[in-house]
């Protein structure tokens, strides 16, 4: 039987950035996330006995390789729980702008948790859907809810995600602001191991961005803007502080990163809350209120134009249904 699924990325805004075990990808430090409405995933999968091999279209694109690969070892996972071993057909379909450096996997990963899972028999509880999808991407296990989720560190049992709040009833927005388009030259994957091998500082950092949490999650309860904003722009800084002490040392910003961070300063020098978070990319996402967007948008002129700002709102969880459509 086919089933298809819907996911959304989602932007870390207390970083997850090192695994303690890179196989099952458990993370060093709790992160916490906010899913995005506009950015998604659309996958459909079904199990077929007449095939030889695992068949995935990516936006109608057939996908062969390392993709490919990917996707068939975490569809053996989901067939060791079925107790089966068909192969599938999997057609997806990425609403995730790859200039806006969002985490596809995240959402796509989390997609093919709900859909294969579904397509293989099986009714997985949203815990064991994140538990699941984090087998994929590590971001994938964020993405199975809407709102504001929060993921552990643990085994393989214990490390997944819980929601925080899925209904999201306060003016929050995040706007992406495209510095570079490109491929990054450091994927966040040797990125974030280079930096936990490597790096002096990074025990620190770990240390410093579990103790973030608690006050984090009471800012998503207390609907604190301000303090949600403080916390997860120092938590970026500090996590890219950190990669330029690894040996050697590589960085994401850029100068117009930096232009953009030091204009959301400014901005609340004037009264207007609007914070940065960076990623593993040169790109900035500002953490704003929708009713600041035209003022937020002029005072980044000199940087970037209209159409490097791409506006995201808080959005739902995952979505399965019977069929090829949603």
């Amino acid at each position: 039987m086919h089933y298809t699924a819907r996911a959304h990325t989602n932007i870390a805004l207390l970083k997850y950035w090192g695994k303690v075990d890179e196989a099952i990808i458990t993370p060093t430090t709790t992160s916490i996330s906010l899913t995005l409405n506009e950015f998604y995933t659309d996958t459909t999968v079904w199990f077929d006995k007449t095939l030889a091999s695992d068949q995935l279209v990516l936006d109608g694109e057939t996908i062969s390789g390392t993709a490919a690969q990917k996707v068939s070892r975490f569809l053996n996972i989901v067939r060791d729980m079925a107790g089966f071993n068909d192969k599938a057909y999997i057609i997806s379909t990425n609403n995730v702008p790859t200039a806006a450096g969002l985490a596809s996997s995240a959402s796509a990963f989390a997609a093919l948790a709900g859909a294969a899972s579904k397509a293989a028999g099986l009714d997985l509880s949203v815990t064991e859907l994140s538990r699941l999808a984090r087998h994929g991407s590590g971001s994938a296990t964020r993405s199975i809810f809407g709102g504001f989720a929060n993921w552990v560190p643990g085994d393989d049992r214990t490390s997944f995600a819980t929601p925080i709040f899925e209904k999201v009833d306060w003016p929050i927005q995040l706007m992406t602001v495209i510095i570079n388009d490109q491929p990054k030259k450091v994927g966040s994957r040797l990125g974030m191991q280079h930096a936990k091998n490597t790096a002096p500082f990074y025990k620190v950092w770990v240390k410093l961005a579990n103790s973030q949490v608690a006050d984090m999650i009471s800012a998503i309860q207390q609907h604190d803007l301000v303090k949600l904003g403080e916390l997860a722009e120092a938590n970026a800084l500090q996590m890219h502080a950190m990669n330029a002490t690894s040996v050697p040392p590589f960085n994401y910003l850029t100068d117009k990163s930096w232009q953009v961070i030091m204009i959301a300063q400014e901005l609340r020098n004037q009264g207007i809350p609007v914070y940065a978070t960076m990623d593993a990319g040169p790109n900035v996402k500002l953490i704003s209120r929708p009713e600041d967007t035209s003022i937020i948008k002029k005072a980044l002129t000199d940087v970037v134009t209209s159409s490097q700002i791409i506006i995201a709102s808080p959005g739902p969880g995952i979505k399965v249904t019977s069929g090829d459509k949603i």
